[in-house]
C-alpha cells in the first residue's frame, strides 16, 4: 500500500527568542559551567565513551540525567495554571512540563551561541545533561521548483552548524540532528537533492568532532520511507562517524512499529542503535485508505491528529537491542501549521493542543485489542482531524 504524507509549509521548529540580558551572563559563565557539564550525574571513571561509535560500546546514554527546562513553555503553562487555581489544567500540564524534552536550534535561534550557553550553565547548575535538537535545513516549500534557499543558504547553514558546534564546545550533550532532513530530500528540485545530502553530511561531520556528544541523525519514521532507501542516505551523510540515528520525531506511529523498522535500518547501517520518539505517539497514528485512481493508498493524518497523546516517558530502559533510549524529541504543544485549528507561525506553543496530549496519554507500545485509531470507543474521520 503507498503512503501518502501531506508535507509542512515552513519548518516544524519552535520560534522564541533569547533575552538580551544573558548575553553577558553567558559570556561570564560559560567556561566555568564546560568543566561541570563533561560528565554531570556520574564519575568520569564509570562514563562510557559519550560518543559511542562502536555499536557494541555501552549505551552512552544510560545513567544521565537529562536536563528539564524550566524557560521551556510547557513549564511556564503549569506554573501559571497553578498561580491562578486552574487545579485540573496544572495537573494535566505537569505531565508534559515535568519531563525531559529536546530544545530545538536553528535559524530562529539568535544569537544562538547565547541561547546554547544559557542553557548550557542551567544544566551544569543541575549537574544534568541537555537534549539538544538541530534543525537548520530549510524546509519551507515542497515541489520540483523548490530549491531550498539555493547555494547561499548552504553557506549560511554551514556557518551555522560551525558556530553551533563552537558554543557547545566540550560539553556533555544529546543531539537529534535535523529531524525530517531526509523524508523531505524529495520536496527539493532534482538538482538540489544531492546539495542537501551533501550539506547534511558537512553538519554531521563538525558536529561529530565534538568530544562529549551523543549525536543520532534523523530516519524518518515507520510510516515514512523504506528502511533500505534510510540506510543509504544515512550511509551517505556519515552515520559511521556518530552514535546512530532517530526514528518518529515527527510523526505518531507506534513504538513496537518503530522498533521493527529501526532494526531494519540497522542491520544495513553496520549495527548502529536508534532512538525513537515517544513524546506524541500514546495513541498511534490516524492512518486510512483511500482509493485514487483505482489503486488503494494510505493516508497519514500528520498535521495535529485529534485525540493524540503522550507516550512512553523518556527512559533508557526499553528492553530491546540496538534501541538506545524512548524519548521526547518531538514538542508536545508546540503548533506545526494551521491545520485543526494550529495557530501561525509554525512553532508556536499551543496549551490547548499539550492538554490534549496530556488528558489521551498511554504507555501503550502498540494498539491493544479492540481499539480502532488508538481509541477504544468508535470516531469518525473528521473527529480525529483527517
Amino acid at each position: 500500500m503507498t503512503s501518502i504524507r501531506r508535507y509542512r509549509s515552513g519548518t516544524f521548529a519552535c520560534r522564541w527568542m533569547a533575552g538580551a540580558r544573558l548575553g553577558i551572563a553567558v559570556a561570564v559563565l560559560l567556561a566555568a559551567a564546560v568543566a561541570v557539564l563533561a560528565a554531570p550525574g556520574r564519575s568520569p571513571a564509570a562514563a562510557p565513551d559519550p560518543r559511542g561509535l562502536d555499536p557494541a560500546a555501552p549505551n552512552p546514554l544510560t545513567g544521565l540525567r537529562f536536563f528539564v527546562d524550566h524557560w521551556e513553555p510547557s513549564w511556564q503553562q503549569w506554573r501559571s495554571y497553578r498561580r491562578r487555581g486552574r487545579r485540573r489544567r496544572a495537573k494535566l500540564m505537569w505531565r508534559v512540563a515535568r519531563e525531559p524534552k529536546f530544545k530545538w536550534y536553528g535559524r530562529f535561534s539568535r544569537p544562538v551561541g547565547a541561547i546554547v550557553g544559557r542553557v548550557l550553565i542551567q544544566a551544569a547548575a543541575s549537574g544534568e545533561v541537555p537534549l539538544m535538537a538541530v534543525m537548520r535545513h530549510q524546509g519551507k516549500g515542497c515541489g520540483r521548483s523548490y530549491q531550498g534557499g539555493g547555494p547561499a543558504e548552504d553557506a549560511a547553514t554551514r556557518a551555522w552548524y560551525r558556530e553551533f558546534a563552537a558554543a557547545v564546545g566540550t560539553a556533555r550533550v544529546v543531539i537529534a540532528f535535523e529531524p525530517d532532513s531526509l523524508g523531505t530530500v524529495d520536496c527539493l528540485s532534482p538538482d538540489r537533492q544531492q546539495a542537501r545530502l551533501e550539506i547534511l553530511r558537512y553538519g554531521v561531520a563538525v558536529l561529530s568532532r565534538l568530544p562529549n556528544a551523543t549525536i543520532y541523525l534523523d530516519a524518518g519514521a515507520s510510516d515514512w520511507e523504506p528502511a533500505r532507501r534510510t540506510a543509504r542516505q544515512l550511509l551517505q551523510i556519515g552515520i559511521d562517524l556518530v552514535r546512530g540515528f532517530m526514528l518518529n520525531v515527527t510523526h505518531y506511529d507506534w513504538t513496537a512499529r518503530n522498533i521493527r523498522h529501526g532494526r531494519k535500518i540497522s542491520r544495513l547501517v553496520g549495527g548502529k542503535p536508534f532512538i525513537i520518539s515517544t513524546a506524541f505517539n500514546g495513541r498511534g497514528p490516524v492512518h486510512y485508505g483511500v482509493r485514487v485512481a483505482g489503486k488503494k493508498r494510505r493516508i497519514n493524518v500528520w498535521c495535529h491528529p485529534l485525540k493524540r497523546g503522550l507516550g512512553i516517558p523518556p527512559t533508557t530502559r526499553t528492553k530491546r537491542a540496538r534501541v538506545d533510549a524512548f524519548m521526547w524529541i518531538g514538542r508536545p504543544g508546540y503548533s506545526g501549521g494551521s491545520c485543526n485549528g494550529g495557530p501561525l507561525p509554525v512553532g508556536s506553543w499551543w496549551p490547548k493542543r499539550a492538554l490534549m496530549f496530556a488528558r489521551y496519554r498511554t504507555k501503550w507500545r502498540r494498539p491493544p485489542r479492540g481499539s480502532r485509531f488508538g481509541l477504544l470507543r468508535h470516531f469518525s474521520l473528521r473527529a480525529l482531524g483527517a
